[in-house]
């Protein structure tokens, strides 16, 4: 009877349970909740938000608790970028307002694309080339922010003064193309 008992218990303890491999690492992600995880993101990533969306939807109420969280982030990420395309101005200027909340959040990419969308129906903008320019010294592009400047400047004079005080072409301050463009020889 002991030897019975003994046996019994060694092979329950052989039996790793269902979310630990023998290896010691979880299995998790092996189920198909997580294959569907997995999908859902690589349409995320592929840009095919309203389907990666739809699946996040359908995953989330029964996802695993180490997914829900993950899952809710991901829609909050769809429901972001296909609510971009929505977005209507009324002015340029309303249009260059968003562009530079999009510079001061850090989403400089988007904020260039709005800047470029701005001089692509009002290439007079000049605020839209001064944005720019302050992008590009943020992000280290000295060439295009000089030009960019150069182009605000030209288009209004007083873009001139606005730089002269503005912190954000402090990576500029030593370039001396920089200053000579701000102060400028009179002849």
């Amino acid at each position: 009877m002991m030897q019975e008992a003994r046996s019994a218990a060694l092979s329950r303890k052989k039996t790793p349970p269902s979310s630990a491999r023998s290896d010691g690492h979880s299995t998790v992600g092996a189920g198909p909740a997580y294959q569907h995880y997995q999908a859902a993101v690589q349409l995320l990533q592929q840009g095919k938000y309203d389907r990666a969306l739809a699946a996040l939807e359908k995953l989330l109420p029964e996802a695993p608790m180490e997914l829900k969280e993950r899952c809710q982030m991901y829609i909050n990420t769809c429901t972001r970028q296909m609510e971009k395309p929505r977005l209507s101005f009324l002015t340029p200027e309303e249009h260059y307002d968003y562009a530079v909340s999009q510079l001061n959040t850090g989403f400089y990419e988007d904020a260039r694309e709005q800047f470029n969308k701005i001089l692509a129906g009002h290439p007079g903008a000049d605020y839209a080339y001064y944005g720019l320019a302050v992008l590009d010294a943020i992000t280290g592009r000295t060439q295009d922010c000089l030009s960019n400047l150069g182009r605000a400047i030209e288009l209004n004079p007083r873009n001139r003064l606005q730089a002269r005080v503005d912190n954000d072409f402090q990576s500029m301050v030593d370039d001396p193309r920089f200053t000579e463009l701000l102060y400028p020889e009179v002849p």
